[in-house]
């Protein structure tokens, strides 16, 4: 019934209770599951994990603050043969993040335009993070756009003018439990923007919605999204669960 189209699950922090969190999960009524990898060794794990649950699935990426070093020379290699495991069905996360000042911009486009490439020779959908870089980000995607560009824009941050911007480009926006928060904008971002364009997420182990905003994340909080969303549109859970999922299927092509 719900769906996280994006929760690190095959980090470290689930090593000790991964098993659990995956019981729970399904308990809850999460039958679709998105983990994405964010360099070469997240990635592998995540196809591992994905190949041991019919209801996972993994992405292949390149986060930008991997980026922030001397990159092997081999490693985009490494990340397009990854993406030919059946299990995975975007390449992301990527994008930009200019959040810290340290890292490396122009090091992070030029990551960001080789990964959106791999994508498009793979006729993949792209899972994208942003963070306080929206002006440089929709440049690019305008300047790398084809007819098969599109995806995600995961946990997204933007207003509801950058979400038109972003659906225009052939994105759908991704929910995360900030929605929640007090101070969030999201829910206009939600309020403006139709469901056909709208996904839910957990970020786990991050961003925890209220009422557990501070303590690890895991899948199943993705009802409380949900729940979230629900009331915001006016409409039941389970109308809206449904919906989402129908979005989510097209985008990954994904049959659950």
């Amino acid at each position: 019934m719900y769906v996280d189209v994006h929760c690190h699950l095959s980090f470290p922090e689930y090593d000790q209770d991964r098993d659990a969190i995956i019981s729970e999960m399904t308990s809850a009524g999460v039958t679709l599951l998105i983990d994405p990898g964010i360099d070469v060794e997240t990635s592998r794990k995540s196809i591992e994990l994905a190949s041991a649950h019919p209801m996972i699935y993994a992405n292949v990426g390149l986060h930008p603050h991997e980026t922030s070093n001397a990159l092997p020379a081999d490693i985009y290699e490494k990340l397009a043969f990854l993406a030919s495991s059946p299990k995975v069905v975007a390449i992301g996360e990527i994008g930009l993040d200019y959040h810290y000042p340290d890292f490396d911009r122009q090091r992070q486009k030029n990551a960001f335009r080789t990964m959106l490439r791999l994508a498009k020779n793979l006729d993949l959908p792209a899972v994208i993070h942003c963070r306080e870089a929206w002006e440089d980000l929709l440049v690019i995607l305008k300047e790398e756009k084809h007819s098969s560009l599109r995806g995600i824009m995961h946990c997204f941050s933007g207003d509801t003018e950058t979400a038109r911007h972003c659906i225009a480009l052939g994105f759908a926006l991704s929910i995360p439990g900030t929605l929640t928060y007090k101070r969030s904008t999201l829910p206009e971002v939600v309020r403006n923007i139709p469901i056909e364009h709208l996904l839910t997420e957990t970020d786990s182990p991050y961003l925890s919605p209220v009422p557990f905003r501070g303590k690890r994340n895991h899948p199943a909080n993705v009802r409380l999204v949900m729940a979230a969303v629900a009331l915001i549109k006016n409409m039941t859970i389970e109308k809206s669960a449904m919906r989402i999922i129908e979005n989510a299927e097209k985008i990954f092509s994904i049959t659950t």
